[in-house]
Order: C-alpha cells, then sequence, then structure tokens
C-alpha cells in the first residue's frame, strides 16, 4: 500500500491517499515544504486539543487551576497553539505487523499497520502534564458489492504518565479532500449523517448545545458549488444522548458513516467513518498555499475536511467537559477510518 498512502513523520501526516491514480487529499511533495507552507494543516494530526478553546484558556482543571495559552486564532486557541502536535516530528513510521479495522465489513486484504509516537511534555503549548500519545495507520482493501474499496484505519491511543493528574486531549486528522482530480472541490456531491451543529460565535465557539441545521438538507444528497454552500461548522452525530455519556475512549463504539462524497466526473467515492460524537465539516474557505515543489497553489475550496472529534470548547463547559478530561490512569482513545473507491 506505500504506493497508493504515505505518511511523514511530522505531525505524523498523511501525504498521500490515492484512488485509481488520483491523489484525493491536499499536500506537499516533501516534509520541509509542509514545515514551510502548511498553513492550512494538511494531513496533520492535530492535538493537544483539536479546534478550539475559547478565551485561550482552561477555567478549572487540577483541583481548581486555570491554564493559558496562546491565542491564534482571534481570542482562542486553535489546534494545540503555536506549536500543535501537527507541527511536532514524531518517532515513526514504525512497522507493527497486520491489523484488522474494527467495524469494516468483508475480509481485508493487506492490514499492514505503523505506528507513530509522540512526547507531548508537562507544559507543552502550555498543557498540564506529560502525554504519549500514538497514532496507528493501518491500510488495506475490501471488495464490496463487486467494488475494491481502499481502507485507511486510524486509531488514536493518549495517556497522561506525569506532571499533573489531569489534562485535556481531542485529537483529530485535519486532511483536505480533493475528490474532483482538479483544483476545486466544485461538483463535489456530499450526504451528512446529521442536521444536528452547534451554532457558533464569530470566532468558531459554540453559543449553545445541539441544533437544526436549517442554511442546507444536510442528510440528503446536495452539491458544493465553486463558492458556495460555506461550512465551517461542528455537527453532532447523535443529538439524542448526552454529551456527558461519550467515553473518553470511543474505540469500543460502533463506527458511524459521517460523511459520504462522490464526484460524479471523476467518479470518486469517499466515506468517512469515526467512533467519535461530533465532526468539524470544513469546505476551505481560507485555504491560501502558493505554487512550491512542483505542487499547485492552492486556493479556497481547494480541498474539503471532515475533523471527527468531540464537541468544540467542551473543557469549558460543564456538560461536556468529561469527553475531553483525561485523569492519570485513564486512555484517551477514537477511531477514524476513510473508505474510496472509483465506480
Amino acid at each position: 500500500m506505500a504506493d497508493e498512502i504515505s505518511f511523514l513523520p511530522l505531525g505524523a501526516i498523511i501525504q498521500s491517499f490515492k484512488v485509481g491514480g488520483t491523489n484525493i487529499v491536499q499536500g506537499f511533495p516533501t516534509q520541509e515544504l509542509y514545515a514551510e507552507h502548511n498553513s492550512p494543516h494538511f494531513g496533520a494530526t492535530i492535538g493537544r486539543v483539536a479546534n478550539r478553546i475559547s478565551d485561550a484558556k482552561i477555567d478549572s482543571i487540577n483541583g481548581g487551576k486555570s491554564y493559558t495559552f496562546a491565542a491564534n486564532n482571534g481570542p482562542n486557541t486553535l489546534h494545540g497553539g503555536n506549536v500543535g502536535w501537527g507541527k511536532r516530528i514524531w518517532k515513526g513510521p514504525n512497522p507493527v505487523g497486520l491489523r484488522k479495522i474494527p467495524g469494516v465489513e468483508g475480509e481485508l486484504q493487506g492490514g499492514e499497520t505503523v505506528e507513530f509516537v509522540l512526547t507531548s511534555e508537562d507544559g507543552d503549548e502550555g498543557f498540564p502534564g506529560e502525554v504519549i500519545v500514538k497514532v496507528f495507520y493501518t491500510a488495506g482493501k475490501v471488495v464490496e458489492n463487486g467494488k475494491e474499496i481502499t481502507v485507511l484505519g486510524q486509531e488514536y491511543d493518549a495517556e497522561l504518565v506525569g506532571g499533573a493528574e489531569e489534562t485535556v486531549v481531542n485529537i483529530t486528522n485535519h486532511s483536505y479532500f480533493n475528490l474532483s482530480g482538479g483544483p476545486s472541490i466544485e461538483g463535489t456531491v456530499v450526504q451528512l449523517c446529521t442536521d444536528s451543529y452547534l451554532p457558533l460565535s464569530e470566532w468558531g465557539i459554540p453559543t449553545t448545545g445541539p441544533t437544526a441545521y436549517s442554511k442546507v438538507a444536510t442528510t440528503t444528497p446536495f452539491t458544493l458549488g465553486a463558492e458556495g454552500p460555506d461550512f465551517d461548522d461542528c455537527f453532532i452525530v447523535d443529538p439524542s444522548s448526552s454529551p456527558s455519556s461519550v467515553p473518553i475512549d470511543t474505540r469500543t463504539l460502533p463506527l458511524t458513516k459521517l460523511v459520504s462524497a462522490h464526484h460524479p466526473e471523476s467518479k470518486i467515492h469517499l466515506d468517512v467513518l469515526s467512533t467519535e460524537p461530533a465532526f468539524q465539516f470544513y469546505t476551505g474557505k481560507w485555504i491560501d498555499v502558493p505554487a512550491v515543489g512542483g505542487a499547485p497553489a492552492r486556493g479556497p475550496r481547494s480541498g474539503f475536511c471532515v475533523e471527527p472529534s468531540r464537541f468544540v470548547n467542551a473543557i469549558n463547559v460543564d456538560d461536556w467537559k468529561s469527553q475531553m478530561l483525561l485523569k492519570k490512569g485513564e486512555k484517551y482513545g477514537a477511531r477514524i477510518v476513510y473508505k474510496a473507491w472509483k465506480e
């Protein structure tokens, strides 16, 4: 699978995911170019806390202590701060043998698995406690209804090993998908599993609990145009369940298909599945990458993101806080699966 799916030690980045010869994730030819130009976080593993923390601080953990971080997105902290996990060099990829991907139907051909490991020090970007985090990538193929489907499983495992009794963790992957084979996601047909989302403030912080999304009928197929519809929203998989019931380790929960997408001209299809309770759906409005290293310039709507995670800013909302509050002796865990094929 190495010729179809590749990774980098920087950010445990997914550099390529090829379907029918087309790389469906945005990226750069070399790790050095990611270090210089990856302002959109193409393919990166995001932590210690993915998405936003309101007012760049946590009000009360570890017995009432507050912690402040870099405000790198208006008044808020975004994607772990100035040098989040997506900008760190991880140890890996280390081969760890063949594995299955739980919840993926059919016989997985391949299953080659690699591991990336990062030690996030106590005080890393202001966060309390030393965390050892692992990412496992498992690649293979399955046959469904006569179609050969390329599958990439992702598993996150994080443990607080010292320096504090509690910390905060929320990990995702920030791949930008482009199924068109062209410069834009225009023409991509998308369907979400839910029409429930978290209304956001101007700076991307939820202002209330799960609410019905009304701008687009998201649970039936809709087409992404050249300029709209524009999304940068956190969708909630099951609004009927209590946010406080989400375990810190979701790996044993069933996979839910969050998003299905395909492009009618390229005939490329993508499903994103996860065990997580929420996902950010983003249509790439702010992408601004120059042409470098033989890769073309990438502008707005050159890719879309599906970022499975916990609720945005959960650590500062009492009823959501347990979703990302990692205590010593526990493990944070989550799984994401990409399935892609060409007609």
